[in-house]
C-alpha cells in the first residue's frame, strides 16, 4: 500500500501507482483495477449465503397432501403422483431430521420419470418444487457435454439452482433439479466405447457425480472454471434429482423380455399394436433402462421410477378445463379483463385435442393450437362484443382442418 510507508502503492499487490492505469483511493491506502476485480468475484461468491431467506419456507407434507397438491394441477397420472409423493417425503423427512444419530444411513430417493411427450413429466417435477416451497430448476440433458467439449458443463445446472434459490446456497442444497430429455444421452450401444462419446456416456458419467452426491465447485458466473475466480461449493448430497425422459420404443424391448420369459400378457410380441403401452410399461426393469443406453451406475442412482400413462383424448379435455391453471381458464381470464364473457363449445375442444394427438405433443402442444385458434379474437381486443363462444367450425377453420 501505502500512505504510511510513503509508498504509493496497491496495497494488495504492491504495485506502485505510476504502473497502474486505474485505482481506488482510500483513507489508509489504494487499490488496483485487478485487485479490486478479484475482491469483487470474492465477495459475490461468498456473501451469495444467506442463511435467513424468507422466500422459502420449506414444507414437509405427508404424502397424501402432495398428492392432493399434484391433483390440483397434473390431470391422471396416479400411479406416478402416488410414487412421486412417497418418494419426496421420504426425501425431505431424512434432510429435515436431526442427524446426530448415524446408526442407520438412509440413502435419498431420486427419481426416474418415464413417459410420452407431453404427458406431464416436467409440470409434475415443477408443481412438487412450488408444494414444498423448495428451489427448483430444470436442465436439458442434451446441452450438457463432459469436460473439455464445447456446451454445459454439469456445475452450470447447479448454479441455477443456485441462482433461483436468490443466491442462497444452503437453501439451494435441499433444491429439486428436473432433468429433462435423459434417454437422448443414451450410450450408443450396450459395450463400452473405447472412443469417447461426448453426448452419451460421458455425459451420464459427468451428472452421475452430482446425482450421486459431491462438493461441487459452480463458477459463481457460469461458463468454464479457471484458476483465478472464486467459485461456490455446494454440496448436492441432498438436492433431490428428478431425470426424464419419453424413452421411446423401450415397451417393445420390454415385451419382447418378458415374452421370452413367459409373462403372459406379452405373448404374441408380433402384433405390438394388440398390446397396451400402460401395461407394458408397469414391468420395465433395470435391464431394459441398461439396453436402452444408461449405464448401470446411473440407474442404480435413481432408484424410484414412476412410469407415466399415455393421456387419451378424455385426458386432454380435462386437462384443458380442470386445473387451478388451465387453459381454458387462462384465456377466460384474459379475456375478461377487456370484459368479454370468452366460452368454448365442447365439441371446439375435442377438435383442438383431435390436432394435438395427431401431433402426438400431448398436452405440451395445446397451449400452441389454442394460440392459433385465439389469434384473432385476441387482436381484436379490447371490443364491443360482450361475450364470445368459440364453435367447432371456427376452431376448424383456424387450424385448416377439412
Amino acid at each position: 500500500m501505502s500512505k504510511k510507508n510513503n509508498k504509493e502503492a496497491c496495497a494488495l499487490c504492491g504495485r506502485e501507482l505510476k504502473e497502474l492505469s486505474r485505482y481506488i483511493e482510500g483513507n489508509e491506502g489504494y487499490l488496483c483495477s485487478d485487485c479490486s476485480a478479484i475482491a469483487n468475484d470474492y465477495f459475490n461468491a461468498h456473501n451469495s449465503i444467506k442463511p435467513n431467506n424468507k422466500k422459502y419456507d420449506i414444507k414437509i407434507l405427508p404424502p397424501k397432501e402432495i398428492k392432493a397438491l399434484l391433483d390440483q394441477y397434473v390431470i391422471g397420472q396416479d400411479y406416478a403422483k402416488k410414487i412421486l409423493s412417497v418418494a419426496v417425503y421420504n426425501h425431505y423427512k431424512r434432510i429435515m431430521q436431526d442427524n446426530t444419530n448415524n446408526d442407520v444411513e438412509i440413502e435419498k430417493s431420486n427419481v426416474l420419470l418415464i413417459g410420452p411427450t407431453g404427458s406431464g413429466k416436467t409440470l409434475l417435477a415443477r408443481t412438487l418444487a412450488k408444494a414444498l416451497n423448495v428451489p427448483f430448476a430444470i436442465a436439458d440433458a442434451t446441452t450438457v457435454t463432459e469436460a473439455g467439449y464445447v456446451g454445459d458443463d454439469v456445475e452450470n445446472i447447479l448454479l441455477r439452482l443456485i441462482q433461483n434459490a436468490d443466491g442462497d446456497v444452503k437453501l439451494a442444497e435441499k433444491g429439486i433439479i428436473y432433468i429433462d430429455e435423459i434417454d437422448k444421452i443414451s450410450r450408443k450401444s450396450e459395450s463400452r466405447s473405447i472412443t469417447r462419446d461426448v453426448s452419451g456416456e460421458g455425459v451420464q458419467q459427468a451428472l452421475l457425480k452430482i446425482i450421486e452426491g459431491t462438493i461441487s465447485s459452480v463458477p459463481p458466473y457460469g461458463g468454464r472454471k479457471h484458476p483465478h475466480q472464486n467459485n461456490i461449493d455446494i454440496n448436492t448430497s441432498n438436492i433431490l434429482f428428478i431425470c426424464g425422459g419419453a424413452f421411446i420404443d423401450i415397451e417393445k424391448s420390454i415385451a419382447e423380455r418378458t415374452s421370452k420369459k413367459g409373462l403372459g400378457f406379452a405373448a404374441e410380441v408380433n402384433s405390438m399394436e394388440n398390446l397396451e403401452y400402460d401395461e407394458i410399461m408397469k414391468h420395465i426393469a433395470t435391464e431394459d433402462l441398461v439396453k436402452f443406453g444408461l449405464i448401470p451406475e446411473l440407474i442404480g442412482r435413481l432408484p424410484v421410477v414412476a412410469t407415466l400413462q399415455e393421456l387419451k383424448e378424455e385426458d386432454l379435455i380435462r386437462i384443458l378445463k380442470e386445473p387451478k391453471n388451465s387453459l381454458i381458464k387462462q384465456y377466460k381470464k384474459l379475456f375478461e379483463y377487456d370484459n368479454v364473457d370468452l366460452s368454448f363449445d365442447d365439441e371446439a375442444l375435442k377438435v383442438i385435442v383431435k390436432k394435438a394427438m395427431e401431433e402426438h405433443t400431448g398436452a405440451r402442444g395445446l397451449r400452441a393450437l389454442f394460440e392459433k385458434v385465439m389469434l384473432d379474437s385476441m387482436y381484436d381486443l379490447p371490443s364491443d362484443k360482450k361475450s364470445i363462444k368459440i364453435k367447432k367450425e371456427y376452431v376448424e377453420e383456424k387450424l385448416n382442418i377439412h
